[in-house]
């Protein structure tokens, strides 16, 4: 309705930047701060017209939506948004926004990060200082290098594409498997993962979660890698068979892995943590307060817009604006 005040619902955090953007625009209502949860949602669904997701654990899924008879709207956090069921949205007239673009360049800074710690050992160098063991010898060289390598990006939008940026200012080559080729990509494009896994020394994955991506790469693909290869996954846990990742590990069906994301967040598998030969990051990716805070931002500046009959900024795939007719 016209010059109502909306009734917003807040799933997660009680993030600064999202709450004070909200708050002067809306009356917001913040999930957290329940005890009885379900009572709750109870005592305010029937008012609530946006929800605004600040963390990417917590389930969005038709069930949920379905709470909320005037619900126009979803803002999330994030570029993935796999936790939230935007193909029912869409088919129900509930727009679902993302954060993409702010993040961009943070999670491929992070990205060659992680590629360059996996590479030359740069943490298990590090604790060998620390340990006091450099007196006793220098630490060994590395076996790896990116001199000889040529990294497949599994994944080639946004972030694939500023990632591959990087990797041309460090000289190494570029290939890349997408299910569509993209014409205005420079890059050797493959349409089947298996051929690109047999053809590069690292897997670096960036791509979206989700059912069609599920298991994606599997042990097949890991044995394709080989034993010099390397698997660097910026993606989702989702994207990759963990089980067959620690099998391949164990019996150095590849060489190393580096890993930004993991199947059960935030709960890591021992036999990962017990290999002294991968690398483990908690979810790093765009984890700069600079980047989260634009994030944050997007999500109310998503709502903002909506209720000020803008329309929103970032929709989904799923979700286009304006609707097709």
């Amino acid at each position: 309705m016209a010059g109502e005040t909306p009734d917003i619902l807040l799933v997660g955090h009680s993030k600064p930047v999202i709450v004070g953007g909200l708050t002067p625009i809306s009356t917001l209502h913040r999930l957290i701060e329940a005890e009885d949860k379900d009572r709750f949602l109870a005592g305010v669904a029937d008012r609530i017209r946006a929800l605004a997701v600040a963390y990417t654990a917590n389930k969005i899924d038709a069930a949920f939506m379905q709470r909320f008879p005037r619900l126009e709207i979803v803002s999330s956090f994030g570029v993935g948004y796999d936790h939230i069921d935007a193909a029912w949205a869409g088919r129900h007239g509930i727009v679902v926004t993302n954060t993409p673009e702010v993040l961009d360049e943070e999670v491929a800074d992070t990205a060659l990060g992680l590629l360059l710690c996996t590479v030359r050992e740069l943490p298990r160098a590090e604790r060998h200082l620390r340990a006091g063991k450099w007196p006793q010898g220098a630490y060994p060289l590395s076996k790896a290098t990116l001199r000889n390598r040529r990294v497949g990006l599994v994944g080639m939008g946004r972030i694939g594409r500023a990632i591959a940026r990087r990797l041309d200012a460090f000289g190494v080559p570029v290939v890349y498997h997408t299910r569509r080729a993209n014409p205005d990509v420079p890059y050797r494009h493959y349409p089947v993962l298996l051929d690109m896994a047999r053809d590069v020394d690292v897997l670096l994955l960036i791509l979206p979660g989700g059912a069609a991506t599920r298991n994606l790469v599997d042990a097949a693909v890991l044995e394709a890698l080989g034993p010099d290869g390397i698997l660097i996954n910026m993606a989702r846990g989702s994207v990759v068979d963990e089980q067959a990742l620690i099998a391949a590990l164990r019996s150095r069906t590849i060489f190393s892995a580096g890993l930004d994301v993991f199947a059960d967040e935030p709960h890591v598998p021992p036999e990962l943590i017990a290999m002294d030969h991968v690398v483990l990051f908690p979810h790093l990716g765009s984890g700069s307060a600079h980047t989260r805070a634009r994030m944050d931002q997007l999500v109310v500046d998503n709502l903002a817009s909506w209720f000020a009959g803008k329309g929103p900024l970032t929709p989904v795939p799923e979700t286009p604006w304006p609707p097709a007719a």
